[in-house]
């Protein structure tokens, strides 16, 4: 919460009752038997209402569960342990939950790289060996050279809720900065590592959200941005405004570091700054919230005297600094291409009747571009999957880079003057692997494959396309065993996101394996609010726009259930974060469509969602309820304040932690305690709430293998999914 006192409760006493959950005695006794638990044997903890009503333009809203907000409270610390006493004892008397976690910590036991990068004549990777709660970062002195480990962040925390958030070289490859987040924190605190001892420097940076750092070319020091120092009581809560770029010199203390550039007048403005290779140049990237624009401001480094210019400031579309060929500056933007194209502007003569266009937009969608053996490679999405063309610094196309198939591709990093760099490459089918590449030649080769205990040749992923609401043409990609009939009774996971020009594309995944290996039907539907199809697309889920997404997502099941792929009782939808919003929005839009409902750290609260940490940056794609047209968008589909009293809802397990402190726990919360209340069908209602976690980024190994399990046996027992003996 933001300079406010904690919300007292009405009853300072909440009254809770901790109750196993009850069985049928036939199911007790019979693990074969296909007799759920009813609803009515689940005791759910009561939660306490107060009067709490807010007027919103003229209408009054109620919000009983505020208290919940006051996540530190002894109120919400209890009302916590009882949700979880109910929701893992109901998880317990699943027998199949068992060989649900022996088989995923069985698959999830596997060699996994990171994509390879080079600095100061070093190379450097991370590695899991498989049940490893985090990847070690390792270095080597050539790739025929033995690996040494560098940073091993499992030595951190006794549990591995300690992570490395970011690494970074300096130029001479003698000091690594590095990030590291607790609980899954945003926060970061960053140090200092002598690569050649790998004994730590003094040098310890704090409040840092959202930022990595850049090393100075002498690497004296690097350029990082912070917030101000939180409060101590409110600092998973509190809104972040004003973040402000520094400059850190090596071997002093935090307090002595450079302010480069802040803006007072600005509370939302974001900085991010970038050292050019060449060392000549600052280049400050500016965001506000989540919105995809920037303005590009720059900093002669040569010049002790130079001040920070202003170079692209009309925060008219997004622009990303690829690289520079002396004051000449390269950008990927989607000014005039919504899909993106790559421009060059002489910062001595900077007016737009000066720029040059080297790549034009093409009907596939830039995602990245790096500039390496002095070439351009550019990173496409063409109907949600990797396409990467390599051009001359003069836009010249020079060839198209061979994939094994329709998958996702990371990677392609390095300087203008290296002839080698590494990728990933992985599908829903296919696990991480990692290749180097000539860029002289064009030619790949594998640098490191995993050995996962499954045979790829069972599986396939196929892409098709669906027809939503209003005529719009959705592509959604379908993953499951090749043996598997289409006879409508296929359980079914379908996932989404759909918000803030994120593109969902082919992943591996253990736990998605692991469903596939049951006979399950893993379906990922790629919905506007996304960036699949560039600025367009994102734009048709916004604000006013979102019931779009929602739509997509509802249109998606209707495809799946029309082609027999499933029936509505075998339906399970999934989706965290924005995903959360989106699986809480179609349930209590359509609960007559799905079985079961994972909603994983969801924003639930639409009215409310700007007011803590970071969600003022989500007002460019949502809106706001502080003004009168965004409230109605948003009170109409706002999860928290459409759950109809009485109404029959799918079976539902929320997911969240209480570290997350990018959507706040309290949305879940909320979202649960009224759900539970209002539920008036027979499946149960039940909130898991992590502890130690936080929005995801860092989750140890062992509490994603944990958390898989129970969503699995969740949906075993809710969807009746017979598994394989």
């Amino acid at each position: 919460m933001s300079n406010r006192k904690p919300t007292r409760l009405l009853v300072l006493c909440l009254l809770v009752a901790l109750l196993q959950t009850v069985v049928d005695s036939a199911y007790a006794q019979d693990r074969g038997s296909d007799v759920k638990p009813s609803v009515s044997k689940i005791a759910y903890p009561e939660t306490a209402k107060t009067a709490q009503i807010d007027d919103y333009h003229g209408t009054k809203v109620a919000d009983p569960y505020r208290w919940l907000e006051d996540l530190d409270s002894a109120e919400t610390r209890t009302w916590v342990e009882a949700q979880n006493k109910v929701t893992f004892g109901y998880l317990a008397q699943i027998p199949e939950r068992r060989r649900l976690h022996a088989r995923l910590q069985k698959l999830w036991n596997y060699e996994r790289y990171g994509v390879p990068f080079r600095e100061g004549g070093r190379y450097f990777y991370y590695r899991n060996d498989g049940l490893q709660n985090q990847s070690v970062l390792y270095t080597m002195a050539s790739l025929s050279a033995s690996p040494r480990v560098l940073i091993d962040p499992n030595t951190l925390s006794s549990d591995g809720t300690v992570a490395l958030t970011d690494t970074v070289v300096s130029p001479d490859g003698r000091l690594l900065a590095y990030g590291v987040s607790a609980s899954g924190s945003d926060w970061q605190k960053w140090r200092v590592r002598d690569i050649e001892t790998g004994t730590d420097t003094a040098d310890i940076l704090k409040w840092i959200k959202f930022s990595s750092v850049s090393w100075t070319k002498d690497a004296k020091g690097f350029f990082y941005s912070r917030y101000d120092e939180p409060s101590a009581a409110t600092k998973m809560e509190e809104l972040n405004y004003y973040e402000k770029l520094y400059f850190h010199r090596i071997g002093t203390p935090q307090s002595d570091d450079v302010l480069v550039y802040e803006r007072k007048d600005q509370k939302e403005w974001s900085f991010g700054g970038t050292v050019t290779e060449d060392g000549a140049f600052l280049i400050v990237t500016i965001g506000q919230g989540t919105e995809n624009k920037s303005r590009i401001y720059f900093k002669s480094l040569a010049d002790s005297g130079a001040t920070i210019t202003p170079l692209l400031d009309d925060f008219d579309a997004a622009y990303s600094f690829v690289g520079n060929q002396g004051p000449v500056f390269i950008f990927s933007t989607t000014l005039d291409a919504p899909r993106g194209r790559v421009i060059a502007v002489d910062t001595r003569t900077p007016d737009r009747a000066s720029w040059k266009q080297v790549i034009p937009q093409v009907a596939e969608t830039l995602t990245d571009v790096t500039l390496v053996n002095n070439s351009l490679v550019a990173r496409y999405l063409k109907d949600a999957h990797s396409q990467v063309k390599v051009f001359g610094l003069d836009g010249a196309f020079i060839r198209e880079v061979a994939f094994p198939g329709l998958g996702s591709v990371t990677g392609f990093a390095g300087k203008p003057g290296d002839t080698e760099s590494f990728y990933s490459y992985t599908s829903f089918t296919t696990p991480t692997t990692i290749y180097r590449i000539d860029l002289t030649t064009g030619a790949s080769t594998e640098f490191r494959r995993p050995k996962v205990g499954f045979d790829p040749s069972r599986f396939e992923t196929t892409q098709v396309f669906y027809t939503s609401a209003d005529g719009t043409r959705v592509p959604i990609f379908i993953s499951h065993r090749k043996d598997l009939k289409r006879d409508g009774r296929n359980p079914t996971i379908l996932y989404g996101y759909g918000g803030f020009n994120v593109s969902i594309t082919p992943e591996f995944s253990v736990a998605s394996l692991v469903w596939m290996e049951m006979g399950g039907i893993y379906a990922v539907a790629n919905l506007r609010g996304g960036g699949e199809y560039g600025e367009a697309w994102h734009e048709a889920g916004t604000k006013a726009k979102k019931q779009n997404v929602f739509n997509d997502f509802i249109a998606a099941a209707e495809f799946l259930i029309g082609n027999r792929y499933t029936t509505p009782a075998k339906l399970a939808i999934s989706g965290g974060s924005n995903g959360g919003l989106l699986v809480g929005a179609c349930l209590l839009q359509r609960p007559d469509l799905f079985g079961a409902a994972l909603p994983a750290v969801g924003v639930m609260d639409m009215l409310r969602f700007h007011k803590f940490t970071i969600g003022w940056a989500w007002v460019s794609d949502y809106g706001s309820s502080d003004d009168p047209a965004d409230f109605r968008s948003l009170h109409a589909y706002s999860p928290l304040h459409n759950i109809k009293p009485g109404g029959k809802y799918p079976a539902t397990m929320v997911t969240t932690a209480d570290h997350d402190d990018r959507v706040v726990p309290s949305h879940s919360f909320k979202f649960a305690a009224a759900l539970q209340a209002a539920q008036g069908g027979s499946a149960p209602v039940l909130i898991r709430i992590d502890v130690k976690a936080g929005h995801g980024a860092g989750k140890p190994t062992s509490k994603r293998i944990d958390e898989a399990t129970d969503r699995f046996a969740f949906l075993v027992r809710e969807l009746d999914i017979q598994m394989p003996k």
